[in-house]
């Protein structure tokens, strides 16, 4: 069980976007929230400006350094499978390619670091504790 959670700032509006899901990993809820963002910001026509995503994930923010060598191999592994989290890979890369997307690394769990990094992970964690605590009922 996992859950993913986002923070907008669009002009002087504060926006979260959050969810669970049962089955699923770590990085599948860091590519979740960003996808999301995204999402909204695309349902919403906002995205004919910069956008820049900070995440604490080195999974999501290296993702576009890795884009070319991915795609070289059809997303395919050495072992002949598809990589993990293809379908999310392949959707996240398909938005910054057709958006002005700068993806900027901020230091995960932190005193110090980023507030709303820090916030993200309080909504996160006690989405999860939610959605156990509502399973053992």
């Amino acid at each position: 069980m996992g859950a993913w959670a986002s923070i907008l700032f669009i002009k002087n509006n504060k926006i979260l976007l959050k969810g669970v899901e049962i089955n699923t990993t770590h990085n599948r809820m860091e590519l979740q929230a960003v996808i999301k963002a995204i999402d909204y910001l695309n349902e919403n026509n906002l995205c004919d400006t910069d956008i820049i995503v900070y995440s604490d994930s080195q999974y999501v923010v290296n993702l576009t350094d890795r884009q070319q060598k991915l795609a070289n191999k059809n997303f395919i592994t050495k072992k002949g499978k598809p990589i993990q989290n293809n379908d999310l890979v392949q959707l996240l890369l398909n938005q910054i390619n057709n958006h002005n997307i700068t993806l900027i690394k901020v230091a995960a769990h932190k005193k110090d670091g980023n507030v709303f990094n820090k916030e993200v992970d309080i909504i996160v964690r006690k989405l999860v504790r939610e959605k156990v605590n509502e399973n053992v009922r």
